[in-house]
């Protein structure tokens, strides 16, 4: 069964567009996404992904079970970008540490969809307070990671202030429109968001497919920086999303006793984004290189989640 999802998803629409860019750049093609328009999708996307997790939010009846449940997975989101940066910071630049610490403490909703099917294999249900969950620890890391890479900056001779540092990234593009768009898919009222339903879900694949068509192409351009960089990019991208899910199956008991949640926690913290974290790099941090962040949590955190991962969470938490 691992194998049929494992097919499903290498060949997904938008991890074959991927492919196709790095293609593209290898043959040596003018093929290329104009510059203002992969800005809009890399909005969009964040938008979206935040409204449809302030939706699902707001359908549900708060308990303290959820209470902690957010709490933790918030928690997790921070934790994980400060651990992950100093241990990639002992071999990488700053920008390329903070960018894939980010990376690695955000999540993949592409990875979670194939979680939701797989607790459905399972005959497992998914409680929908995970997919708000899910939304919210999106930002956290990407905070975490412009926290870290300022703080960690040597090339800023003035001595930067956190409070300073944590208000501009705040208040950086990306951050503010997930966060924001989170806020109003909690406040919207359920029939008026149901007019931009087609805007927010119906197209949402089709401009990620677009967006990863753009990231292949970024990627290909500078793959050799993943290959420079020895095997540490390799068994990074391997150990530690091993290491937090597993440690995460753990943990998560502590907060709910439900075995899909804590499945959905353990997938979460072994994920890597590459749709959320990649939009607001290319906005906020511009210096990161895409071409080292990008394979490492497509190409190889990914699979490797869908066909070793998600079984062993599962059977640690049985």
């Amino acid at each position: 069964m691992n194998l049929d999802l494992l097919i499903s998803n290498v060949t997904n629409p938008a991890f074959l567009f991927f492919i196709l860019g790095i293609i593209a750049v290898k043959l040596k093609s003018d093929l290329e996404i104009p510059p203002n328009s992969s800005k809009f999708i890399s909005l969009y996307l964040l938008f979206s992904i935040g409204f449809k997790g302030g939706q699902e939010l707001s359908h549900e009846t708060f308990s303290a079970e959820i209470a902690w449940s957010m709490l933790f997975g918030i928690g997790l989101s921070l934790l994980i970008p400060v651990y992950t940066f100093f241990i990639l910071k002992r071999k990488l630049n700053i920008y390329d540490a903070g960018a894939i610490a980010a990376a690695y403490g955000s999540v993949s909703a592409v990875t979670f969809v194939t979680a939701v099917s797989y607790l459905d294999i399972q005959k497992l249900e998914l409680h929908g307070h995970m997919v708000a969950i899910m939304a919210l620890m999106e930002s956290p890391a990407i905070i975490a990671g412009l926290i870290l890479m300022s703080l960690f900056n040597k090339d800023d001779k003035d001595k930067v202030k956190p409070l300073s540092v944590v208000k501009h990234s705040l208040t950086n593009g990306s951050v503010l429109l997930i966060l924001g768009s989170l806020i109003i898919g909690f406040l919207a009222d359920a029939k008026q968001a149901e007019g931009i339903k087609p805007f927010t879900n119906d197209i949402f694949k089709g401009f990620l497919a677009i967006f990863l068509l753009d990231m292949g192409i970024v990627s290909g351009r500078k793959l050799s920086s993943f290959t420079t960089n020895g095997l540490f990019p390799l068994l990074f991208a391997i150990v530690i999303p091993l290491i937090n899910g597993c440690v995460v199956a753990y943990l998560s008991s502590f907060v709910t006793h439900d075995v899909a949640n804590r499945f959905i926690f353990a997938v979460l913290a072994a994920s890597a984004s590459y749709i959320a974290v990649p939009a607001a790099m290319k906005i906020a941090v511009p210096k990161a290189n895409p071409g080292l962040f990008l394979p490492m949590a497509l190409a190889i955190t990914f699979p490797l989640n869908i066909t070793i991962g998600m079984p062993l969470y599962l059977s640690l938490i049985n």
